[in-house]
This record gives C-alpha cells, structure tokens and sequence, in this order.
C-alpha cells in the first residue's frame, strides 16, 4: 500500500490510455451538457470546433477515470480529494482521440487537524494521441498516513 509517506514531491507519472467514442461523447452530452456542439453534427460544423466534441466536464470523467484507475493499480490509500485548482481545457476532445495523463506532485503537508491524513498537491495534465495538451489542473488529494502517531514536522 501506497501512503503519504511514500509520495515523493517531484515525482511524475504517466499513464492511461482512453479512447473517446462518438456515442459516449452524445451521450454525455445530452445528460449533463446539451449544448448543439456537443450533440448536433450540423451544429458543431458551425462553431469554432468544426465538429462534435466532447464536454469539458465529460474530459473531466475521463481524466477522473484514469486517475482511479492508476490509484488502483499503484495500491494507494486514497482517502478522497477536497476539490481541483484550476481548471484549463486547452484544446476539445473529439470522438476517436485517445488521452492519457501526467501527473507531478508539486506539495505535501500533513493535516494539523486529522494526523491520520497527508495532503498533497499534483499537477495533471491529459494529453491527446498527438501529444497535446487538453486539460490542465491541480488536484488536491487526501491519502492517509501509515503512523498517525509520528509528530508532524513544520514547514
């Protein structure tokens, strides 16, 4: 298990792979953004993307499902997340690209007021199959602590 101990300031990782298909893109869409760009071939023509694409939030729940993915895999004692710095989508997703992401952990602090959990910050960024960049924030990730008991350095 992976825990905030464990988590080097500095560290980079890569990996993912998520391939956007039409039909998840409508989908999405017409639940949570039914915006004409994001649902409508005749529509999106007329706009700035040229053609359907994906919802930011919908790259959001793409990026969050790679994350978990990579949580899982890596076994760390994820204890959920206060929320997400900002947020930049970059360049549209449209359907059959395939992203992927890169994380850099740029802090990390042990909470004062639960000693049982470390908080750290990591830059994201989701990339398309051409290497550009499509979504840009940070995340603030909770994970616990193997010794809750261990005093809490400053600084």
């Amino acid at each position: 298990m992976q825990y905030f101990e464990d988590i080097p300031v500095g560290r980079t990782n890569s990996f993912g792979r998520y391939e956007v298909t039409r039909e998840e893109v409508l989908d999405f869409a017409s639940k949570y953004d039914p915006q004409g760009f994001h649902l409508d071939d005749e529509a999106a023509a007329k706009t700035h993307f040229g053609r359907i694409s994906a919802s930011g939030w919908h790259t959001c729940a793409m990026t969050m499902a790679m994350l978990v993915e990579n949580m899982q895999n890596n076994r760390q004692a994820g204890l959920g997340s206060p929320g997400i710095d900002n947020l930049r989508w970059m360049k549209p997703v449209f359907p059959g690209d395939v992203l992927r992401c890169e994380t850099t952990v740029i802090e990390k602090r042990r909470s004062r007021s639960r000693p049982e959990m470390g908080i750290f910050k990591s830059q994201i960024r989701v990339f398309n199959q051409n290497d550009e960049p499509v979504l840009e924030m940070v995340s603030n990730g909770l994970v616990q602590v193997r010794d809750p008991d261990a005093p809490i350095a400053d600084g």
